[in-house]
């Protein structure tokens, strides 16, 4: 249903067993692209209705990301996550989710923070993303007001955590 590179599966690297290489071999219906082309968000924005879905460590009542690090120690790369985020931007009809279990450390600590501690990497910013996802529900801050932002994203927090991070957020954005 793509609109550009119709029919094919686009990618940039495949690692697997040896029937999946025998698979790939001269087969028609994939392309390999260097990840300067296919992380390209204007080349991702070609195609209407495109849909990301990233992970994150973590997200504060703003809407910030931090997918590659926690605080100020590196836990992995960046990866594509702005690429695909920003090319859904562009894209006619394309949408943005962030998706990610609500708690870490077996449950005893929020993935959804009140704000970032000081020296957190951001790796995407407030204004790009559309949806967050927890299993707790679906939050879409797309061009919500702070207010806003803050009940979704509170409402698919881990309950327990939950009056503490509106607690946390007013005291520190009074």
């Amino acid at each position: 249903r793509k609109n550009f590179h119709r029919g094919k599966m686009i990618f940039t690297f495949a690692l697997g067993s040896a029937d999946l290489y025998e698979w790939m071999n001269e087969n028609s219906m994939i392309e390999m692209h260097p990840v300067d082309y296919t992380n390209n968000p204007c080349i991702i924005g070609k195609n209407d209705n495109m849909l990301s879905v990233n992970s994150a460590l973590a997200v504060d009542l703003l809407g910030q990301i931090a997918a590659d690090a926690i605080g100020p120690m590196q836990f992995s790369g960046v990866g594509g996550q702005v690429d695909f985020v920003r090319g859904c931007r562009i894209s006619t009809g394309g949408r943005s989710i962030i998706a990610m279990p609500a708690t870490a450390a077996s449950g005893t600590k929020s993935r959804i923070v009140a704000a970032f501690e000081k020296g957190q990497a951001i790796t995407t910013t407030r204004a790009e993303v559309d949806y967050i996802v927890t299993e707790y529900g679906v939050a879409n801050i797309w061009g919500r007001k702070l207010s806003e932002r803050v009940a979704a994203l509170t409402a698919i927090a881990a309950p327990q955590f939950r009056e503490d991070l509106r607690r946390e957020f007013s005291a520190i954005y009074r």
